[in-house]
């Protein structure tokens, strides 16, 4: 056999990989475009629904017809648009695990397959967890930080009340009370939507959490003892991320701390239960090594000061 037919008979696996990998990619192309498609056709119910704590929010501070503008023609397409796009990933997201693990699965030995497996499953339930966390809890009272500063009463509500008197017909400046100027809220859908996105993002990220360090567990590339020692650091890092992801309000600010630092200890929880498993493991199987906790002590004590033998 010469060399030329050598390399090709060791690169006929890797085309082959590559025509795989191909099909994978276009299967999961297809179930994206398919989600978005049926995810475009209720899109403006989502949006209803996505937008129902600005709504409530408004009413409880007096606003008896709460209204969002778009200020260009395109603006209310896009925000479906962009709408169908994330939530089209979700509907297709099964599909997409699903070919990414055939894709996978081959190359993994059973025991890395029944490892590797709950997490896809477990991935996708944390996310909508801390999606519908977002959603029901931080984005009310992130609206009702940022829209409690001012008087939302509507000045058309003012208006049909005859609250305001004389205001001529051409004039399109807010109306004078003898309160002084009303000062009312006239948000954009697509900010109001992004707010809202950005919340169920942020959140749906970080319940990710556990399933992450979980993961790094079993590969061997966490420790509990290694994540309880940086624990001080870690609650650093959450009052961080507290502090950017959510707005200046410290109430919201501890609800995610709380929620994210329970997390964390959580996963500390889990990774825990992983070594244990696997002691468990090698233990049954003679292959567990005593010596790694004896080191451990060793490493702890103070070396005793040598003795000259000379008199």
């Amino acid at each position: 056999m010469t060399q030329g037919d050598q390399i090709e008979d060791s690169s006929a696996p890797l085309i082959e990989h590559l025509a795989e990998l191909r099909t994978r990619l276009i299967r999961a192309v297809i179930a994206f475009i398919i989600g978005i498609v049926l995810a475009f056709a209720v899109a403006e119910p989502i949006l209803q629904f996505l937008l129902n704590p600005i709504e409530a929010t408004l009413r409880d501070l007096g606003d008896p017809s709460p209204t969002l503008q778009y200020t260009s023609p395109q603006e209310y397409l896009f925000t479906l648009f962009r709408i169908s796009m994330v939530f089209g990933f979700a509907l297709a997201f099964p599909v997409i695990a699903h070919q990414l693990w055939r894709f996978v699965a081959p190359g993994l030995y059973k025991t890395e397959k029944n490892a590797f497996l709950p997490f896809i499953i477990a991935s996708p339930l944390m996310f909508l967890l801390g999606a519908s966390f977002a959603h029901f809890v931080v984005t009310p009272l992130a609206m009702a930080f940022f829209l409690g500063f001012a008087d939302v009463s509507s000045i058309f509500a003012n208006l049909l009340t005859g609250s305001v008197q004389g205001l001529p017909t051409d004039t399109a400046v807010v109306p004078e009370t003898a309160e002084g100027i009303r000062i009312t809220f006239f948000g954009k859908v697509n900010e109001s939507l992004d707010i809202t996105l950005k919340f169920i993002m942020a959140f749906g990220l970080c319940f990710q959490l556990p399933v992450l360090l979980t993961l790094m567990g079993k590969a061997g590339l966490v420790s509990a003892k290694g994540l309880g020692g940086v624990r001080k650091y870690a609650m650093v890092a959450i009052l961080l991320l507290a502090a950017l992801v959510t707005p200046p309000d410290v109430v919201t600010q501890l609800i995610l701390f709380t929620v994210v630092y329970g997390l964390y200890e959580l996963s500390i929880f889990l990774v825990a239960q992983v070594e244990k498993r696997r002691e468990a493991d090698l233990r049954a199987q003679g292959l567990w090594v005593e010596d790694e906790e004896e080191d451990d002590d060793l490493d702890d004590d103070e070396p005793e000061p040598s003795q000259d033998p000379r008199p």
